[in-house]
């Protein structure tokens, strides 16, 4: 998913996150279809007969084009890359282009529906099953093994999947971290971060006791907080919605979520002063983390550069710690937010595209990316290995070996669209308006009715 209901960096990604649009009708496979059908009939009709036609497809069969978008790789990563990969491809021409994510289904929706698509798309790991089950992109399944898919993070592999086929080559990833204030930490007596749940509010209460301020927070967590909620949800062995044939339906009312929805309720409680009715972005929790109040909070590890840009003083005393599950013997499931790499159905340069994807899909270039932007890298052991020493990056390579995604279904959208049932879910428990089982049990209701409807 792509990352943008993250925070992100200047150069970085929310990549995965790059949300789908909301509450629209997705024409892009009957655009497709309609780009497809048009093709044929010219192709009937003789127009790729002229030798001024075919002079122009020859030129064209020497240019590759590659859409990334912006952040998501260093300029320098990408000249090095095309350098590589024009050695080797005598006479093609690399034609690369930074696109935005604001406003990107839009743009892919009619580029990957004309004669002319780009080679190499960027998609965020939440947009993949949209294109691919609209038949826009090429099925990669059978270069898999080719690609070193079997070393790939399970959740980003399983993003790029459709029907039982692969479309989408995992780029990278990030996940949520806790971010926390050292200094505190000590001059509390913690010498460890926390390794359960338990432990977890165990130590908050040492934070909150070591404190003289009385709006010190010993964790910022509002109430809306829903990919944390996620987190918690899943490591209790519940899910958001399950797939019933071909019906998704909502899954937040069984025992095992509301397992984890009373984790959050008593993380809440017992650690936070947030608002129950507003999420991590409003406001933005690295500006109240940088006025000095707040022990923790979970966010993403560029959260804590935003921090120290805020708060100078803070340098030298912000660490993280993975996601702790309920027992200390597992971390908890994170979401895991990111990118795929995909080549256009109707791409012209199968071949070349995919010879340049595999450059970036592999070792090579995707250590570089790690170290460079601070993401992780598509493969589960190169992310243990290329951001070890750095404590932060670290944190969150190990809360990505247990990674998963929300339901990987282009329906799934609506149900993040406001009014977002998890979110108006979570305010009405933690303000008492209504009970965990009266309330699981509405917006399990509307999970299914918005996948439904958005079919």
């Amino acid at each position: 998913m792509p990352i943008s209901d993250w925070v992100r960096p200047a150069k970085a990604a929310d990549r995965g996150s790059a949300r789908l649009s909301r509450g629209e009708e997705d024409p892009l496979k009957a655009r497709y279809l309609a780009a497809i059908a048009l093709i044929v009939a010219l192709s009937a009709a003789g127009c790729s007969s002229s030798d001024k036609s075919s002079q122009e497809q020859a030129t064209a069969s020497k240019t590759l084009t590659v859409w990334l978008m912006d952040g998501s790789a260093p300029d320098q990563l990408v000249t090095d890359l095309n350098a590589e990969f024009t050695a080797a491809h005598p006479g093609v021409k690399v034609t690369y282009q930074k696109q935005q994510w604001n406003g990107i289904l839009d743009r892919l929706t009619t580029a990957l529906a004309s004669n002319n698509p780009p080679d190499v798309i960027e998609l965020g790991n939440t947009q993949t099953a949209k294109f691919a089950s609209s038949g826009a992109l090429a099925d990669l399944s059978g270069k898999v093994s080719d690609l070193g898919g079997q070393g790939w993070l399970q959740a980003l592999t399983e993003s790029g999947a459709w029907d039982g086929k692969q479309y989408g080559v995992p780029f990278y990833a990030a996940n949520r971290i806790v971010i926390y204030r050292t200094d505190l930490f000590e001059a509390a007596g913690i010498a460890q971060p926390p390794t359960s749940l338990a432990e977890w509010i165990t130590d908050g209460k040492k934070l909150a006791a070591a404190s003289k301020d009385s709006r010190f927070m010993p964790l910022y967590l509002p109430g809306q907080n829903w990919y944390f909620l996620a987190s918690l949800i899943w490591d209790r062995g519940g899910d958001l919605a399950v797939k019933d044939g071909d019906t998704w339906k909502g899954a937040v009312d069984t025992p095992q979520a509301q397992a984890g929805i009373a984790d959050y309720q008593n993380l809440f409680k017992s650690l936070s002063k947030a608002p129950a009715d507003t999420d991590e972005a409003t406001p933005q929790q690295n500006e109240v983390m940088a006025k000095g109040n707040v022990g923790m909070m979970v966010g993403a590890p560029w959260e804590l550069n935003t921090t120290v840009s805020n708060a100078p003083a803070l340098k030298d005393k912000l660490g993280a710690f993975p996601i702790p599950g309920s027992s200390s013997a597992k971390l908890a499931p994170v979401f895991l937010g990111g990118s795929n790499l995909a080549i256009a159905a109707g791409s012209k340069q199968q071949d070349l595209a995919y010879d340049w994807l595999k450059l970036l899909a592999g070792e090579k270039y995707q250590t570089r990316l790690a170290k460079d932007n601070g993401v992780i890298p598509n493969s589960s052991a190169l992310a243990g290995t290329v951001l070890a020493d750095n404590p932060v990056l670290s944190a969150m390579a190990k809360g990505a070996q247990n990674g998963k995604i929300t339901p990987n279904d282009p329906s799934w959208a609506a149900v993040e669209a406001a009014p977002n049932p998890l979110k108006d879910m979570m305010t009405k428990i933690l303000s008492g308006k209504a009970s965990v089982q009266e309330a699981t049990k509405e917006a399990s209701a509307l999970i299914t009715e918005k996948m439904a409807s958005s079919k």
